[in-house]
């Protein structure tokens, strides 16, 4: 595997070896070891989840808070996503800034997303398979979320925001301001 660093600090950008023949593909989506060696972060995943969503289907921003913070590494499995991610960590000096990439079935490329990070991600192909390891259990007291068209972040989703579909919590996320005041 090839690891890049991102623009935002603890943030990685994982780009797997691809074998491909007549067969087909093979890739190691996750090796701890190597991870590690890498990146000097070693995480304890204990969670995967997965998601299917339709086209303009917008998830997040979301994240955990406090003890229960979650690190993720979130994939496509099938499809193609915007996947943005917010340093949401006031003592980061990648504070507020925001990255966002495509991931989709044909790069298989992956994201290591840190504790105290915002995560968020748009689906461009017909339907999308996301998924992500996390290094500690979902607890839903701990979740908390930045509005996905929050003005200080100007994220640019490069998706005609009449079109967006959100679910009803997620249009109602509070922005950076509210949510740190």
């Amino acid at each position: 595997m090839q690891v890049e660093e991102t623009p935002l600090k603890d943030c990685f950008l994982i780009k797997p070896k691809i074998f491909e023949d007549h067969r087909g593909i093979f890739l190691e989506t996750y090796h701890r070891k190597r991870l590690a060696e890498l990146t000097g972060i070693d995480a304890e995943f204990v969670q995967d989840n997965q998601s299917v969503s339709s086209y303009g289907v917008l998830r997040g921003l979301h994240y955990q808070k406090g003890e229960f913070a979650q690190t993720k590494i979130v994939r496509v499995i099938f499809g193609k996503v915007l996947d943005v991610v917010v340093d949401l960590r006031p003592d980061s000096p990648t504070f507020k800034k925001t990255y966002s990439v495509i991931l989709d079935d044909q790069n298989l490329h992956q994201l290591y997303v840190p504790k105290g990070f915002g995560h968020g991600f748009l689906t461009l192909s017909e339907k999308s398979v996301f998924a992500y390891k996390c290094d500690d259990y979902y607890k839903p007291g701990s979740e908390g979320g930045i509005i996905y068209n929050d003005p200080d972040l100007k994220i640019n989703w490069n998706f005609p925001e009449n079109e967006l579909i959100l679910s009803e919590k997620d249009r109602n996320l509070p922005t950076l301001k509210e949510a740190f005041e």
